[in-house]
């Protein structure tokens, strides 16, 4: 492959940063100024300058981004780039360790612990201190020992002095075992730098060039990594208008740092976005100049005005849903867009209920980024399951679900046994079940002698009473109360007790019990909604689980090829564009989010830094809609607009009114777009 020719395919300020190769340089790379294609082109400029493959390091923030680097690299260069080093600074630790852990009084053939291990040594660790695992909270102690590793507390100094016994116990457990946790990958590498110059300087002549991308997202612990690693040639890429992630380590402050430990460092600031029509960015530079702790500078855009954002207060979540999912609809139909071209990012994934609804009823296909749909979480589909066994007897795959949770005494040698005679006669389970209720019945119990004794015989006859009674009551029309579905759901959920199994399973986590069965209410909540909808002419058992059911459908309703809606949290849409773009929520106490910062983990910087996000995913028209009033455990409460949202320019927002008719000429377009889709491609 030829020489490069950089200046045909960058702009001024990216060709000084893929240029800039020696020294200290900090490239502050706004968001949508071509980051990724800057960097490509620097390490591809590094080869064509004859810097040998070896001599380069690039550490990124994510295995996706490392992957997404080489890539681009390999396309661009044409070579294999055996020799190059793109890794994670957990994947660079673990390449470092390999190779020189025996330095640190290990041997080379370490294992790295996962989550379930790193549990299990954390309880041995508890035992051997003679203190109870079943008392203690695991996850908040896990938290703390990792706090305690990378330096963020010392015992005695915010740190429980009670447990520095059982974190000395793990050290020497993992040590016994020649293990290392996921912490280890970088602290370790420092403690070998701090205390092996030789070793230090072995790699710091390895590789004589050091890049970090997305630097703003780096740890204190990381910059420490980096700052031992390099002292000459080293290059960071980072935005401090996007660090969202303080909550789990990362510090904006780090720029401020290079600056400080490499003096005279060559800064080159990347401001021409090639995303967004200048309308969003106005908006997104209103609304973080008001920042203090930051660099400045400011986003412009060749892309041209655009269409104004569009601001929209709905009275509750229901119609705020029912807004999204109709202009969704509606842009598809006038502007041909394909359903992956919309992001629909909230603030928290608890949020997701509505829209999911929304969504359902418009038949619109979607996906759930950066955490779970509302409808897989696991408590709803708990309660969606036995619903499902309500209405069919015969659905093995939920009957096992829920035949012993909450748990009931039909343990596993039970569902084996049950399992083992269903295959034998080629029945249902819940067949199988009646043979066992029947044999206990009339006294042949021994056919089940293996399954779990009378214990278990009378957990399945309970379970086979309650189903059937509930059949009775939901489908039989016997009830005498009059009562709806959705009250009948909630007398199911407190028949079963499922409050007291969720204390159960998160004894030392009340607010993690409570958040699930509030998850719980709102599913019950969005049954009610459903049944009073005038539109709605059979708000019974089998149309509502239908309606469930084509929520995890893998197909997108036919239209091979157009994707799915993006629903996805803020933080999730880092990194990520779309056409258009709905921020949901936009209200005081949501965002910014109060909890965050009323606990500590976030400030009102980041949370601004988190709606600057959200607003530059935006590439053609942006919507913003938040509520008037909004449930909040079963209460409505008043809503407040977030505070962010008068930061914007008043001309570059307009309110959206009421639904005007379309113009003939419009409705005529439209019209041929669906008759479109019902014609032969031929």
């Amino acid at each position: 492959m030829g020489k490069l020719n950089l200046e045909a395919e960058l702009n001024g300020p990216q060709l000084q940063a893929a240029t800039a190769l020696e020294g200290p340089v900090l490239i502050i790379a706004g968001a949508g100024s071509g980051k990724t294609r800057v960097i490509t082109y620097r390490i591809a400029h590094m080869l064509d300058q004859g810097i040998p493959q070896s001599a380069i390091l690039a550490l990124t923030f994510t295995n996706k981004a490392a992957r997404e680097m080489e890539r681009r690299l390999k396309e661009l260069t044409g070579k294999k780039l055996q020799s190059l080093t793109v890794c994670t600074f957990h994947a660079f630790g673990v390449k470092l360790l390999r190779e020189e852990i025996e330095c640190l009084g290990y041997r080379k053939n370490f294992s790295i612990y996962d989550e379930t291990d790193r549990r299990q040594l954390i309880k041995d660790s508890l035992r051997e201190c003679r203190l109870s695992p079943e008392e203690t909270d695991l996850y908040a102690l896990e938290q703390l020992f990792s706090k305690v590793k990378i330096g963020w507390l010392r015992w005695g100094e915010g740190a429980d002095p009670g447990f520095a016994g059982v974190y000395q116990e793990y050290q020497h457990g993992l040590r016994v075992f020649n293990a290392l946790d996921f912490d280890d990958l970088l602290v370790l590498p420092i403690q070998l730098f701090e205390g092996h110059p030789e070793v230090r300087e072995k790699y710091q002549k390895r590789y004589r060039y050091l890049m970090v991308d997305e630097f703003q997202d780096t740890s204190l612990t990381q910059y420490r990594l980096m700052r031992l690693l390099s002292d000459r040639n080293v290059c960071v890429v980072g935005d401090d208008d996007q660090s969202i992630y303080s909550w789990r380590g990362a510090s904006y402050e780090n720029i401020p740092l290079f600056e400080r430990d490499f003096p005279g460092a060559r800064e080159i600031k990347l401001e021409q976005n090639y995303r967004s029509t200048t309308t969003i960015l106005e908006a997104a530079n209103g609304v973080i100049s008001n920042n203090t702790n930051r660099k400045d500078k400011k986003l412009w855009s060749g892309k041209g005005e655009g269409k104004p954002i569009e601001r929209f207060n709905p009275k509750n979540e229901r119609e705020e849903g029912e807004f999204i999912a109709q202009r969704i609809q509606e842009l598809r139909l006038r502007e041909g867009l394909r359903y992956d071209d919309f992001g629909v990012l909230l603030r928290t994934n608890a949020m997701t209920r509505h829209l999911e609804e929304a969504f359902l009823g418009q038949n619109i296909p979607y996906r759930v980024s950066g955490g779970t749909s509302f409808f897989q979480r696991k408590e709803i589909k708990d309660i969606l399951s036995y619903l499902r066994i309500i209405a069919n007897q015969d659905d093995d795959v939920n009957l096992l679900r829920i035949i012993n949770t909450p748990r009931r005494g039909a343990g596993k040698a039970a569902v084996a046994a049950v399992s083992d005679l269903a295959r034998k006669n080629q029945s249902s389970l819940w067949n199988a079940l009646s043979r066992w209720r029947y044999a206990a019945e009339y006294g042949q119990e021994l056919l089940f002698q293996d399954a779990g004794g009378d214990a278990a015989a009378d957990a399945v006859g309970h379970f086979m009473s309650l189903i059937e009674y509930f059949r009775m009551e939901i489908l039989g029309g016997q009830n005498q109360k009059g009562w709806r579905l959705s009250e009948k759901t909630r007398l199911l959920v407190n028949n079963i007790d499922y409050w007291s199994y969720l204390v159960t399973e998160y004894n030392k986590n009340e607010k993690m019990a409570r958040w699930k069965f509030l998850n719980i209410e709102g599913l019950i909540q969005s049954i009610a909604s459903w049944e009073q909808d005038p539109d709605n002419p059979d708000p019974t058992l089998y149309p509502y689980l239908n309606r469930i059911s084509l929520i995890t459908r893998d197909d997108d309703t036919g239209e091979a090829g157009k994707g799915k809606v993006n629903l996805m949290t803020i933080h999730a849409s880092k990194g990520l564009e779309f056409p258009v773009v709905f921020i949901a929520g936009a209200e005081d106490g949501i965002i910014p989010h109060r909890r965050s910062i009323e606990e500590g983990e976030g400030t009102i910087e980041e949370e601004r830094r988190l709606f600057y996000v959200a607003i530059t995913r935006a590439q053609r028209k942006l919507f913003i809609t938040g509520c008037q009033k909004r449930r909040r455990m079963q209460a409505l409460e008043d809503c407040l607009p977030s505070p962010f949202l008068a930061e914007i320019p008043p001309h570059l927002v307009e309110f959206h009114e009421a639904d005007a008719e379309c113009a003939a000429d419009e409705a005529e377009t439209i019209f041929a777009r669906i008759k479109g889709r019902f014609e032969a491609p031929f």
